[in-house]
């Protein structure tokens, strides 16, 4: 038996590949996260100095939520939640 991907030990090929594609996807989600979290913060710093471009950014960062949540990357909720949020920022 050989080991792939870590510390998974896949005895088949289905199952190889399974742990090739779940690491891959991974790092993928969390990519996406992170750069959802960097544009939630410039939102909210947008807000807090009520920049001109406040509104630009803020519908931005909509969209982008609304990406992550059909990708997979957060929750529906969640995503709800924060649109909700954002939204009642728009003037």
């Amino acid at each position: 038996m050989k080991s792939y991907g870590g510390d998974t030990l896949a005895n088949t090929k289905s199952a190889i590949k399974r742990v090739n594609v779940s690491s891959k996807k991974q790092l993928l989600n969390t990519s996406k996260r992170s750069a959802l979290r960097k544009l939630v913060r410039s939102a909210q710093a947008s807000i807090e100095n009520n920049s001109p471009d406040k509104n630009d950014v803020i519908l931005k960062t909509i969209k982008a939520i609304d990406q992550a949540a059909s990708d997979g990357v957060i929750h529906k909720n969640k995503a709800a939640r924060d649109k909700s949020r954002f939204a009642k920022q728009l003037s």
